[in-house]
């Protein structure tokens, strides 16, 4: 699965399977489309008498989350204290069982770590994990917006499928610092963020996706105490090249057009060549109407890989457009500096050719007078 979305997201010679796709997010369900997590939510009659602090220690109490009931969570072994919650940002790790509405479990972790607040795993499981308490079990019921979504994840996650997750809190230490992170660590942290906004574009959550490429790009532009060998500075910079061009392919769907731009010519800055992010730029430009300048960069990604039939089409597309544009404009120009139309000029001529006419009669008739005048003066001299 991630080797396809990298053949779409990074590869250099697929074109077509990027821009073919025409992903919206206004496919997406709205919030209020979307089914209500399923399961017996367990009403307390008593809940109302007991004291603010008290409801949430009762093991059997549901909390919804998000206000919305897509999200919930219901204690079943408490923790330590509240005192004991992780922040965002730190390294948790947990014990983690999924299954779906039928049973099946579809995941099973004994040790899952990850950065709190970076959703490097399921929404539900990043938004619930900050609400509980060292050592505490929890039972968590997630609509399929929270988790896979409307693609599930093949062979065992149906589309729009609701999970049930079982989660232990087992562990939460700040995160390590990145000044002391060794080259091999982290290439291995920015490629985990980097694959991270991969599975959101492929889900069509072009924000979490942005946010996931940002983090990586965070992570590779940090100072660093260590030194990295060639082959490493290397490797760092082909992640960093990967991640601003997955970004500008994410800006571009939500229509971030000035922040594509950025991000395209950052990569240019490394890889004058790089032809994703040439034919990207042309595309935000193209978006902006800014033919002239389009057609030259797709020229030239084209010239550097001329059987991209994508490259082609859009090239072709741009130049029509552009020809179109100059036809308006000329004819604005025309009306502002009031010169007639090129369909008045026959007129014209017309015009001018009814009007020679009388005169080469008058010319005529002026030579016959004047020849008679002489002819009377030689007449009269003999005379």
């Amino acid at each position: 699965l991630w080797n396809w979305v990298e053949v779409i997201l990074d590869g250099a010679e697929d074109f077509e399977v990027l821009e073919e796709d025409e992903d919206d997010l206004s496919e997406l369900p709205p919030l209020e489309d979307v089914g209500r997590a399923r399961g017996p939510l367990r009403e307390d009659a008593q809940s109302s008498e007991r004291g603010p602090g008290e409801a949430a220690e009762d093991p059997q109490e549901w909390l919804d989350v998000l206000g919305s009931g897509l999200l919930k969570k219901k204690t079943l072994v408490p923790g330590q204290g509240v005192e004991s919650r992780p922040r965002k940002g730190q390294d948790v790790t947990v014990r983690l069982r999924a299954t779906l509405e039928d049973g099946s479990v579809v995941e099973e972790n004994p040790s899952l770590t990850f950065t709190l607040g970076d959703c490097d795993v399921l929404q539900a499981l990043d938004l619930c994990v900050q609400l509980m308490e060292m050592g505490e079990t929890a039972l968590i019921m997630s609509d399929a917006k929270y988790c896979y979504g409307v693609q599930g994840r093949s062979p065992d996650i149906p589309p729009n499928a609701a999970l049930t997750l079982e989660v232990e809190l087992l562990e939460a230490q700040d995160a390590p610092d990145l000044e002391l992170l060794s080259g091999k660590e982290k290439i291995g942290l920015a490629n985990r963020k980097r694959e991270r906004g991969n599975f959101y574009y492929q889900q069509a959550d072009y924000v979490l996706a942005i946010n996931s490429y940002d983090i990586a790009l965070k992570v590779i532009s940090s100072s660093s105490k260590v030194d990295f060998t060639p082959d490493e500075e290397a490797e760092l910079l082909d992640v960093k090249v990967k991640c601003l061009n997955n970004l500008a392919a994410s800006q571009l769907k939500l229509d971030h057009y000035e922040a594509a731009l950025k991000s395209c010519n950052l990569v240019l800055e490394h890889q004058p060549e790089n032809i994703k992010a040439l034919f990207r730029k042309g595309k935000v430009l193209a978006q902006q109407g800014e033919y002239r300048e389009a057609i030259p960069i797709l020229k030239a990604a084209l010239k550097l890989e001329p059987s991209n039939k994508t490259i082609h089409a859009e090239l072709s597309k741009l130049v029509k457009k552009h020809a179109d544009q100059k036809t308006v404009e000329t004819e604005m120009y025309r009306k502002m500096l009031g010169n007639p139309r090129a369909s008045s000029a026959p007129v014209k001529c017309k015009d001018k050719l009814t009007w020679s006419i009388p005169w080469k009669w008058l010319f005529g008739a002026t030579a016959i007078a004047l020849g008679g005048v002489a002819l009377s003066v030689v007449i009269a001299a003999r005379n």
